[in-house]
């Protein structure tokens, strides 16, 4: 039987005004600095691998996978966009990622959009970054190395945006924080384990294939067709196997139904391809691969454009 993917993200009516425009505030200004870092740290043979991997992201987080009690997980992908990319551009590639999700396929509310941005590709990206970095000088180059700090840097930014959407809640209102930090760390240390799988797995796959995308120290990654062609190819073929997702609600979800909010939520202002179904296609499994491929597409080319938009400007500045 076919499924489509749920909703993964924080939708409105979770977060108070107050606490979502701080959470809006803090995105900007993260996300403001990191467009500005990122001309000095990504080379230009990067610019696709940040498109490339943000779709593949996307299209990742399409395929939830089951965890127990009716419960289901999702892909983050920031501590595999950090290990790739370094901190500012995973930054930027989360951020398009979230807000494609938010503003196409009405996955998280738009108030809620920095609190999104704050949790996923702020918290997430940081505590990926230092817990991967700190594990390699231990552990070293070596494959078993690679495994143990990605897993645990992918399992760690699940758990530390887990227990940061709790605090959100608890300083809204919406839920006791006794109440929401055990429910969702709870719950979210289950799906940090099959994020940290991935996020492992995805590193010996590419040490294998493409060993000089893990370089520490890499100006020039080595780029070409290969790399966005192939990138391309697996965000479609995970868009395709999108419809088979797990339909039991994702952690958040849970939780809210559990804790009894879950009715503070509210829907979207507007509707574009709503619940990753395009809309006019009466197949609702070709519909939700149409979605996922589109939705791929668009954060390829939102991810990309960003990293070569700002490559441009900086050169252009010390011409």
């Amino acid at each position: 039987m076919l499924f489509s993917p749920v909703p993964m993200h924080i939708p409105d009516g979770f977060l108070s005004v107050g606490v979502a425009l701080v959470l809006w505030l803090i995105a900007i200004v993260v996300v403001g600095y990191a467009l500005k870092r990122v001309n000095a740290d990504v080379g230009e043979r990067q610019v696709p691998l940040m498109g490339v991997l943000a779709a593949c992201i996307f299209a990742g987080q399409m395929l939830n996978f089951s965890v127990t009690g009716g419960t289901s997980g999702h892909l983050m992908g920031a501590a595999l966009a950090t290990i790739l990319l370094g901190p500012w551009a995973a930054i930027l590639v989360m951020t398009c990622v979230v807000g494609v999700q938010a503003l196409i396929f009405q996955d998280g509310g738009l108030l809620a959009l920095g609190a999104n941005i704050v949790n996923m590709g702020v918290i997430g990206v940081t505590v990926a970054y230092f817990v991967q970095r700190t594990l390699r000088k231990f552990l070293g180059n070596k494959s078993g190395g690679l495994f143990a700090s990605g897993f645990l840097s992918g399992w760690l930014s699940i758990v530390a945006a887990a227990l940061a959407c709790a605090l959100q809640l608890a300083l809204s209102g919406s839920s006791p924080a006794n109440i929401a930090i055990p429910a969702m760390a709870g719950i979210h240390a289950l799906i940090g384990v099959g994020e940290g799988l991935i996020t492992a797995g995805a590193l010996v796959f590419i040490k294998a294939a493409r060993r000089d995308l893990l370089e520490a120290e890499r100006t020039q990654v080595v780029g070409g067709k290969a790399v966005w062609i192939g990138g391309l190819v697996i965000a479609v073929a995970l868009a395709i196997i999108s419809p088979r997702a797990s339909t039991h609600p994702d952690g958040l979800e849970w939780v809210a139904e559990q804790r009894g909010f879950l009715d503070l939520a509210q829907g979207p202002l507007f509707e574009i391809i709503p619940d990753y179904v395009l809309p006019g296609v009466a197949n609702e499994s070709l519909a939700t691969i149409l979605a996922g491929v589109i939705g791929a597409l668009i954060v390829f080319g939102a991810a990309a454009g960003v990293a070569y938009l700002r490559r441009s400007r900086a050169q252009s500045s010390g011409a």
